[in-house]
């Protein structure tokens, strides 16, 4: 029995380790969605634009979709903007949530850095945002046609993001349609 408790700190000491070494393989940028594959959760939000309609998840069906999610605080999605923009320009679906932000302030946001969103529901109260599980902005899901959840990209698109990830799974999720 004495050697089993001079043994056991030695033992414990070499479980933590090995716990430790396993942590350092994982990449703490990658933040699983329990959503892929499954549908939206329901949201209906109101327009971050004046006169707009707003977003509702029932209208993200039909085709491949991206489901950005912004604020005019972040200032990621300041640097991830002009991508958004020639995105759009280049015909990708992109809808946009407002997330914890005042619509006015979103509004203002778009006004001066340009529209990339068919449509922008604002997420003040960021309740949908959690439904979706959105740990911060900018975040953007992206949705086949059926509604479901594809991918999950946690931080701006880039350039690099969009042409290695992004880009060949819409073009995937299009061929799919």
């Amino acid at each position: 029995m004495k050697r089993f408790l001079a043994l056991l700190p030695v033992v414990v000491f070499a479980l933590v380790l090995v716990g430790f070494m396993v942590g350092l393989k994982r990449d703490p940028s990658i933040l699983p969605s329990m959503l892929i594959g499954k549908p939206l959760p329901a949201f209906a939000l109101p327009a971050v634009r004046p006169g707009d309609a707003g977003l509702t998840s029932a209208e993200l069906t039909g085709e491949p979709i991206m489901l950005n999610v912004f604020a005019s605080w972040c200032v990621a999605c300041r640097a991830e903007h002009p991508t958004l923009m020639r995105l759009k320009s280049e015909g990708v679906v992109i809808h946009g949530m407002d997330w914890k932000d005042e619509a006015a302030d979103g509004a203002r946001w778009l006004a001066e850095n340009g529209d990339p969103y068919i449509r922008a529901g604002n997420d003040r109260t960021g309740r949908a945002g959690i439904d979706l599980g959105v740990s911060g902005v900018p975040e953007t899901f992206i949705v086949d046609r059926k509604g479901r959840v594809r991918y999950r990209q946690v931080g701006a698109i880039t350039p690099d993001v969009w042409n290695k990830t992004i880009g060949p799974l819409m073009a995937r999720l299009r061929a799919e349609s």
